[in-house]
């Protein structure tokens, strides 16, 4: 082997190999709050259908009243339909229940029973128990929000 090559040996050999990395790293504060202010829009907007989706499913059409202490049948189903939520973007919050648009001032009676039209209602909760129930849910709406 005397033509200049270099032979290795067969034997296994360990090599370490030191390494140093400088890193620099910026933050864009004003991009970042951006992207974590529409996540929590998106997730409000997520929890707002949610909680109006369960308090729909809680109503039911029926053409006899509901009993004491659950929720309030609806004849037509004038209730469900009325069952909104918005999100407001300044206050970053949500807002869920029977529009009085549609369905009047009549629900604040069969929420917290009371008088309407000179009859007294039972109180027929909706919207508490509704959110009530859903609460366990709603963080997971949260969860990954954030996204590149």
């Amino acid at each position: 082997m005397s033509s200049g090559k270099k032979s290795f040996s067969s034997k296994k050999s360990n090599i370490y190999a030191k390494m140093s990395i400088k890193m620099r790293l910026e933050l864009d504060s004003r991009r970042l709050l951006g992207a974590v202010s529409k996540a929590n829009y998106n997730s409000l907007r997520s929890a707002g259908a949610y909680v109006r989706k369960a308090a729909r499913n809680a109503v039911f059409i029926s053409k006899h009243a509901s009993k004491e202490g659950t929720p309030p049948h609806t004849r037509r189903g004038l209730l469900k339909r009325s069952i909104l939520f918005g999100v407001d973007k300044s206050r970053m919050s949500v807002v869920i229940g029977p529009a009085k648009k549609f369905i009047g001032i009549s629900m604040i009676a069969h929420e917290f029973g009371g008088m309407y039209r000179r009859r007294r209602y039972p109180k027929r909760p909706l919207m508490g128990p509704t959110l009530n129930r859903t609460a366990p849910e709603l963080p997971k709406l949260w969860a990954n929000a954030v996204k590149r």
